[in-house]
């Protein structure tokens, strides 16, 4: 899936990839059909909470439908120390299987496998009134370190690798292995969702409302939206967060600022929904949502998730501050991204003290050219 240029030896350090290249000129990047989707787990945990206790007699049902993975043990004791300041970090990834029903989704042979395509750190802050959101682009080159994955096999080390390599050669434990490398900050758990899941969670939800400020126009993602108001049903919100060649420079890094204000409209949706409503309404979404998400063993239950969902109901969209993990355009590869490193160490700074995101991290990176062509209504 990557282009693997000479090794350098070791791994690097908290917030580098081992790499020092200057600036590269933006170019569209040719590639493969989209295949990115994204992850709103930690929402669709929320509308159990909303919920409440009317979930309560469909508890070993829904209990039965949640996976979980024991990262912890297979990760050890090599990792960056926990910080006890009230802060959570949680990684949230979506995954593209391609075993049953998410092969019509994601394309490729229904041969079981996957892949992490949307890769995003959740910072929720001390009071759990505000959070930020760092996307990872799966296109970054980096250098993975050895990992151990729940099945108790070790996968080598590897340089120059595309970060979404980490998942598909060893799970959700050498992904967070991965992500705690990359960054240096250590993650308190994980949630996954897959494409199918994704739809349905929408689906059930009634559609997304969102406005398009420009054409948005993908066979790929098979998606046609004329600049306007639009309720996306599931299907065309999966096109919507998948899209690369729609608008942007075609690159990753647009499909990630589709995903941010997509992820916001969300947020308001579901803040706004009645649940009570209409009948079966609140157990349908409550199944999607436990159908859909793969979280660590101590989100595993449904009492778990309903606690933890619980402490994050009360962040809106207004006070989650999102931005992509400072990058730049690879000059030896237009394809791909590499770490602006120095600006990359500021993001990871901040969480790890619990503080806001500096705007000087963020400014001067490549962005992919698409903010502001989609907003929540």
């Amino acid at each position: 899936m990557s282009a693997e240029s000479t090794p350098e030896s070791g791994i690097p350090q908290p917030g580098t990839t081992g790499r020092h290249r200057a600036k590269g000129s933006r170019r569209k990047p040719a590639g493969k059909r989209p295949k990115g989707v994204l992850i709103m787990a930690w929402t669709a945990a929320g509308i159990l909470v909303l919920g409440g206790s009317g979930a309560g007699y469909l508890y070993f049902k829904l209990n039965g439908n949640i996976k979980s993975v024991d990262i912890d043990s297979a990760l050890g004791t090599d990792r960056p120390t926990k910080v006890d300041n009230g802060s959570e970090n949680i990684l949230v990834l979506g995954s593209d299987t391609r075993a049953g029903g998410n092969q019509k989704l994601g394309g490729g042979p229904d041969d079981g496998s996957a892949r992490s395509d949307t890769a995003m750190i959740v910072h929720v802050y001390e009071g759990h009134k505000k959070a930020s959101v760092v996307s990872i682009p799966r296109d970054t080159v980096i250098d993975r370190p050895e990992c151990t994955d729940t099945k108790g096999d070790t996968h080598d080390a590897a340089s120059e690798v595309m970060f979404n390599s980490a998942y598909s050669t060893g799970g959700a434990a050498c992904a967070v292995k991965t992500v705690e490398s990359l960054s240096g900050i250590r993650m308190d758990h994980y949630l996954e969702v897959d494409f199918s899941g994704f739809e349905k969670i929408i689906d059930e939800l009634g559609g997304v409302t969102v406005t398009t400020t420009k054409d948005i126009k993908d066979d790929d993602s098979h998606l046609d939206l004329d600049a306007g108001t639009h309720k996306l049903d599931g299907e065309q919100a999966l096109g919507l967060v998948r899209t690369r060649h729609g608008v942007g420079d075609g690159s990753d890094l647009g499909r990630i600022q589709l995903q941010q204000a997509f992820i916001k409209a969300l947020i308001n949706q579901v803040k706004s929904i009645d649940l009570f409503g209409g009948g079966t309404k609140l157990y349908d979404l409550a199944n999607a949502a436990t159908k859909a998400v793969t979280t660590d063993s101590d989100l595993g239950s449904i009492n778990s998730l309903m606690s933890f969902a619980e402490g994050m109901k009360g962040i809106s969209a207004a006070n989650m501050h999102m931005v992509t993990m400072p990058v730049q355009y690879d000059p030896a590869n237009p394809n791909r991204v590499i770490v602006k490193e120095a600006k990359a160490k500021q993001v990871w700074a901040a969480l790890e003290n619990d503080k806001a995101i500096p705007k000087s991290a963020t400014e001067g990176t490549a962005t992919g050219e698409a903010d502001g062509v989609v907003t929540s209504s």
